[in-house]
């Protein structure tokens, strides 16, 4: 009981604070972008980056939304004798700052990964006690986003928020436009206080892998369709500027990146990174890929240049979308739109194909929308497919999905 008035408390604060960053224009629709980790780990240098920034451009990545470029753990350095934290200079050699002015002419922005204790979950340098210097030197070199992870930091809810806060605060007053996105993982509530401590995304599970389900929900097992269960009834912390964060985006990595590997998996089918991509899209997520972009194939391409799908992520409106039905291994998730839109996705979780028909004039009910004949337009085979006044009947593969737009 004290502990949860404690809580309350702090966060009646945080609501009142002056630093509390709710108008400053970032992070408007979720980010999108490419992280380092689950490809490259301690392998990232500054060759890869620059590769990764004109693999970006050339392969229509940029024109489709993805624009940031986020360097994970393993880039440090240490410390110089000013206690400044500087890049490993074999992997780094001209500086980060360098680098952002590459990706930056590219028509890109970079991130960078730091942790709120001593050490990193990899072991490096962190930012604990030095957050001020930390946050003025990543504004100097010209960061634009920060990952901040909470390894080897106490497990409560309190000291997470006061370390959170510290380096939300340090990099506001450096006057640098700087995405705070936080990574907690979810065991804190994250979607509690974010926001008021400056964050604009936060982590609300474990770090995903590259599987379709687990047996089990933990730091190490953490599927997709487990993930998208632990979003359930959190659409209502979602709005332009703070956005839950379901974690990256397995799509293209068919079982070959390191630390997203489940137990010698092969990863999973395009069909299931077809259905991954679309749910995010549907759950406002961020949408961080972390797949060798340089070498995607043409399945991949077509998952994550769809800007049909992409359109329903970034919307103005900022809403997340929420499960609408649930019949066990057959959910309609659904997803309000600006100007009057509704998105729909009928996932399949069964191991067969399925038949349905869905009537979806309650999906329209909903949201207040009566008595009118939308269009219902495919968002996978790009053509319009009927009315509204009908129920759309489909069939859905094994792990699949379909994915409507009702357009007024």
């Amino acid at each position: 009981m004290k502990a949860n008035l404690s809580i309350a408390i702090l966060l009646l604060f945080l609501s009142h604070s002056e630093i509390v960053r709710t108008q400053d224009n970032l992070a408007l629709t979720p980010p999108m972008g490419w992280n380092s980790w689950n490809q490259f780990e301690g392998d990232i240098t500054e060759d890869i980056v620059k590769q990764i920034a004109d693999a970006m451009v050339e392969s229509g990545m940029k024109e489709a939304g993805y624009e940031y470029i986020i360097i994970d753990d393993i880039w440090q350095g240490g410390r110089d004798n000013r206690n400044h934290i500087i890049p490993d200079p074999e992997k780094f050699p001209n500086g980060i700052k360098a680098l952002a002015d590459y990706v930056h002419s590219k028509g890109l922005k970079l991130g960078i990964y730091s942790d709120a204790a001593e050490w990193t979950c990899a072991g490096y340098t962190a930012s604990y006690g030095f957050e001020k210097p930390d946050a003025e030197t990543f504004a100097e070199w010209g960061i634009d986003y920060l990952k901040y992870d909470y390894c080897n930091a106490p497990g409560d809810m309190i000291t997470a928020i006061e370390r959170y806060k510290t380096m939300g605060d340090a990099l506001k007053e450096t006057g640098r436009p700087i995405v705070f996105a936080i990574c907690e993982w979810g065991p804190r509530k994250p979607w509690l206080w974010a926001k008021e401590v400056g964050g604009h995304l936060w982590r609300t599970t474990w770090d995903s892998r590259d599987v379709w389900e687990t047996e089990k929900y933990d730091s190490g097992h953490a599927g997709i369709m487990n993930i998208l269960d632990k979003q359930d009834g959190l659409e209502c912390y979602a709005a332009p500027g703070g956005w839950n964060d379901p974690d990256m985006l397995m799509v293209g990595l068919y079982g070959k990146a390191k630390s997203s590997s489940e137990g010698g998996s092969t990863g999973c089918s395009d069909t299931e990174y077809k259905s991954h991509f679309s749910l995010w899209c549907m759950l406002a997520a961020p949408l961080i890929v972390n797949l060798d972009i340089r070498y995607m194939n043409k399945p991949t391409k077509e998952i994550l240049l769809n800007k049909e799908v992409i359109v329903v992520d970034q919307d103005k409106l900022g809403k997340q979308g929420f499960k609408f039905r649930d019949d066990g291994d057959f959910e309609i998730w659904v997803k309000e739109l600006s100007g009057g839109d509704v998105a729909v996705c009928l996932l399949n979780r069964s191991e067969k194909e399925k038949e349905v028909s869905v009537d979806l004039k309650p999906i329209l009910a909903r949201f207040n929308h009566f008595d009118k004949k939308y269009t219902v337009r495919d968002l996978w085979k790009h053509k319009n497919t009927g009315k509204t006044n009908k129920p759309l009947k489909t069939n859905i593969e094994s792990h699949g999905v379909v994915m409507v737009r009702l357009v007024k």
